[in-house]
């Protein structure tokens, strides 16, 4: 029987730490997350219209997660500082869903991943899309947030399959 990886957040005694990365070689690291917030056509409507109440509802999200992404290590504890090179944040308007497409894209030359930076930012932008629909619908439902993607360090890459 093999054993489970080590959680690598905790010590000998089970007490939670900041993980060593300081003998880890800085490489290249890339990390693509996504979300998405369902609602009603009529909402959706909204956004592609540029009629929400708030204002540019696509246009705030972006820039909450691009700054979501850059506080990452004070969100989210045990989570390092890192010098972020990237952050894109793309927001697609898809009435098959109906609702909104998130994307984040981070990148960084450094010790660790990104990967908790992208999901922060797609979430980010997530929350903040109902937000500011949410004077239109409360029933808006986020969801889908994963790590599609992730280059660089020990691990390799990473690619999440077909769900």
């Amino acid at each position: 029987m093999t054993q489970p990886p080590a959680l690598t957040h905790f010590d000998a005694e089970g007490r939670a730490l900041m993980v060593d990365v300081s003998d880890k070689p800085v490489t290249s690291r890339t990390a693509i997350a996504c979300a998405h917030v369902v609602m009603r056509p009529e909402t959706l409507a909204h956004v592609i219209a540029g009629t929400a109440k708030k204002g540019d509802v696509l246009g705030v999200a972006r820039l909450a997660g691009i700054m979501a992404a850059k506080k990452t290590s004070e969100l989210i504890p045990l989570c390092h500082p890192l010098p972020i090179t990237k952050v894109s944040v793309d927001l697609t308007p898809d009435p098959d869903l109906p609702g909104v497409r998130i994307t984040a894209e981070v990148k960084t030359t450094g010790q660790t991943g990104v990967e908790m930076e992208a999901l922060t930012a797609a979430s980010t932008a997530a929350l903040t899309v109902y937000d500011m629909l949410k004077a239109v619908e409360k029933s808006m439902e986020i969801g889908g947030i994963a790590v599609l993607r992730k280059e660089g360090g020990k691990s390799g890459t990473y690619e999440r399959g077909p769900q």
